[in-house]
């Protein structure tokens, strides 16, 4: 049975399936795919960058960057499409952290199992026990 639930784009009640919003939304969404896939189509506007493709298609920004990251857009087709990572900023094409904070996460984290380890070790060797008479 489909549950009730409001649109996360326009607020609207409807009977909520795979999608988090609303039949009508999910049209006009699509829409605006087909404008932009349109738009890059054309072998001259194949090398557009997002705002490019904005000021053309009159498209918001996040939306194309959605299609992007759904990988409806892909950079193999249009090159300079890009998105920027989750932590510093910097233009990717795939996932959420390019390479540079994702070799950063791991060196420290990799640093924090090494002090764990190393605490670990000195309480084991700290360890009293006493014996009663």
């Amino acid at each position: 049975m489909a549950q009730l639930a409001n649109c996360t784009r326009c607020g609207k009640l409807y009977a909520k399936t795979v999608k988090d919003v609303c039949p009508d939304c999910v049209k006009e969404y699509e829409k605006m795919f087909e404008i932009v896939y349109t738009f890059l189509r054309k072998r001259e506007n194949r090398q557009a960058t997002i705002p490019e493709i904005v000021e053309a298609t009159g498209v918001e920004e996040k939306v194309i960057l959605q299609f992007v990251k759904e990988k409806r857009l892909r950079q193999s087709q249009f090159p300079n499409l890009s998105y920027p990572c989750e932590r510093c900023g910097n233009p990717i094409v795939e996932g959420k952290l390019c390479s540079s904070c994702v070799g950063n996460l791991q060196s420290e984290l990799e640093k924090h199992q090494e002090e764990d380890k190393r605490k670990r070790e000195e309480a084991a060797k700290t360890r009293t026990y006493f014996t009663r008479d």
